[in-house]
């Protein structure tokens, strides 16, 4: 698909780490689990998700970034789980004084 993390609407199952920022969805907005792992929504926001932030982050100048723990299957629970990464995209955005990303998936 061109994003990081994301499937096409009928792919199952969906991958490990987009169903850990699926499981964040909840806890962190109360949001339920979307019904497909299409980000496409996300991205027409202007959510970019990386790879590899930490190493991306020089290039990305003053632009908002969130830097949390991988969202892998085999290391969400080290950092990941519970850090907020979700809404915590908000704030950067509320401060400069634009809109918050709605992270309502279908």
């Amino acid at each position: 698909m061109g994003l990081s993390f994301s499937v096409a609407p009928g792919a199952r199952p969906a991958p490990g780490s987009l169903e850990n920022i699926f499981r964040e969805l909840h806890p962190d907005l109360g949001l339920p689990r979307p019904s497909n792992g299409d980000l496409t929504p996300w991205a027409e926001q202007g959510v970019l998700l990386l790879r590899d932030t930490r190493n991306l982050r020089p290039s990305l100048g003053d632009f908002p970034a969130i830097e949390p723990s991988h969202p892998s299957p085999t290391s969400a629970d080290r950092g990941f789980f519970g850090s907020r990464p979700v809404s915590r995209t908000n704030e950067p955005l509320e401060r400069r004084g634009a809109e918050p990303v709605d992270r309502r998936l279908p």
